[in-house]
């Protein structure tokens, strides 16, 4: 779903940073290689996560959902000197495609992959942290946030990705749409949650920026 036109879409990239040469390539083999691309965060998104990372300039990343890794790496992009971005997916057919080009970035030994039921792993994870990225199975994401809140640092961003749900949000929901209830609840959990303070922006579709105070 465009929430502007295409042509309007193309201008913003356009004049919005570059897409590194990396990414390019992983952009372009995502699309050439591997099942659903659209979950590719993308030029204009990849610049967005870039930003924000290089403003808040985390020591600690999580990322909930790595698919092909091109999140991961623009997210990367602002960490400190020796800092660490862990990255959990269940998809284990795509484990070696994310290394290669995690290997080929300026960030590969500060990137590490989990394999398995996020909702398992991120309990061990002994870290606080000051950026977190979710972009997994829209179902959890309310258990996500909530397990994720106590480990986040005082100021710490939290990213939800997807949840104007190609503008599902606004329609009547069927009943056998579970990802569109979870969704519509979760955009209420992070307006009236006490413990952060939200502002959802149009981009793409839809990302929610929550600062934990």
């Amino acid at each position: 779903m465009h929430f502007i036109s295409e042509a309007l879409e193309d201008y913003v990239a356009q004049h919005s940073e570059n897409e590194p040469e990396l990414l390019a390539r992983l952009n372009k083999e995502t699309h050439q290689k591997i099942l659903q691309p659209r979950m590719l965060s993308g030029h204009f998104q990849g610049r967005v996560l870039s930003m924000l990372s290089k403003i808040i300039h985390p020591k600690h990343i999580l990322e909930v959902g790595t698919y092909t890794g091109y999140a991961a790496l623009c997210l990367a992009e602002g960490l400190e000197e020796n800092g660490t971005l862990d990255t959990i997916d269940n998809n284990e057919e795509l484990v070696d495609f994310q290394r290669k080009y995690f290997d080929q970035s300026s960030w590969g030994k500060q990137i590490h992959q989990h394999l398995g039921n996020a909702l398992e792993i991120i309990p061990t994870l002994n870290k606080k942290f000051d950026l977190v990225f979710i972009d997994a199975d829209k179902e959890n994401y309310i258990h996500y946030f909530h397990m994720i809140v106590p480990m986040m640092n005082k100021g710490g961003v939290i990213l939800s990705d997807n949840v104007l749900w190609s503008g599902k949000v606004l329609e009547e929901v069927k009943a056998n749409d579970k990802s569109t209830k979870v969704l519509l609840e979760y955009n209420e959990l992070l307006k009236n949650d006490p413990r952060v303070e939200t502002v959802l922006l149009p981009i793409r579709d839809g990302l929610t920026m929550s600062r934990v105070v």
